[in-house]
């Protein structure tokens, strides 16, 4: 087995021990294996030679990771801020990409309602001092899941099940109903979007390499 793949299956064990623990109600093995996460899929990801900037998106999650096993406020709003810097990240990647392009404005538009309707959802539910910085993370959030979706189906998922895994954690701070296990959901759909985003990013990495590669050989032609 080579490096990269040892990586990868290492990162899918500990994904199933972490969704089995909250599924069991073991918090103790939650908490062992949450932080273990990020940190396995961003050593994938440099043993896979990607692009440093996505591996600071996963480290800025695997401090929010971090943060957000403490029930605390200031908690929170600290890992609130870990994932945005992470959203930062990708959405500068995507642009190095060439992904961040003035079409697609169906797909814009349909992002932009969704943001609006979940905002103005739990806007009420909402604590007064968590207001302002939901709504900005949502927005950020919500480019990022726009973003994702230039680069593939693959990594569009990514940023699409991000935006629903945020979605439910805020619904739990507004205090809105959730199909539990809650916590189940929120890291079922965490997890797919980080290891989605991950395969679409370095997916597109590898298309313009290949397509040079073709039009090389057409040219010896």
């Amino acid at each position: 087995m080579t490096l990269p793949r040892a990586l990868r299956t290492g990162f899918l064990v500990v994904c199933a021990v972490d969704l089995g623990a909250l599924l069991a109600g073991a918090g103790m093995a939650h908490t062992v294996a949450k932080p273990l996460l990020m940190p396995l899929l961003a050593a994938y990801v440099v043993v896979s030679g990607g692009p440093r900037l996505l591996c600071a998106a996963l480290l800025c999650g695997w401090g929010g990771d971090v943060l957000l096993l403490f029930d605390q406020d200031a908690a929170f709003l600290a890992g609130m801020g870990c994932f945005a810097a992470g959203h930062v990240c990708y959405l500068v990647l995507f642009k190095r990409y060439g992904a961040l392009r003035a079409r697609g404005r169906l797909l814009g538009a349909l992002y932009c309602v969704a943001l609006v309707a979940v905002v103005a959802a739990l806007w009420p539910g909402l604590p007064a001092d968590m207001r302002g910085p939901v709504a900005a993370y949502s927005v950020l959030l919500t480019a990022m899941a726009y973003g994702a979706s230039w680069l593939g189906p693959v990594a569009g998922t990514g940023g699409a099940l991000f935006l629903l895994s945020d979605a439910l954690i805020a619904m739990g701070v507004a205090d809105r109903p959730r199909l539990p296990p809650a916590d189940f959901w929120i890291m079922l759909t965490y997890v797919a979007a980080q290891y989605l985003l991950v395969r679409g990013v370095l997916g597109a990495r590898a298309e313009p390499a290949a397509a040079y590669g073709e039009k090389c050989a057409g040219t010896q032609h």
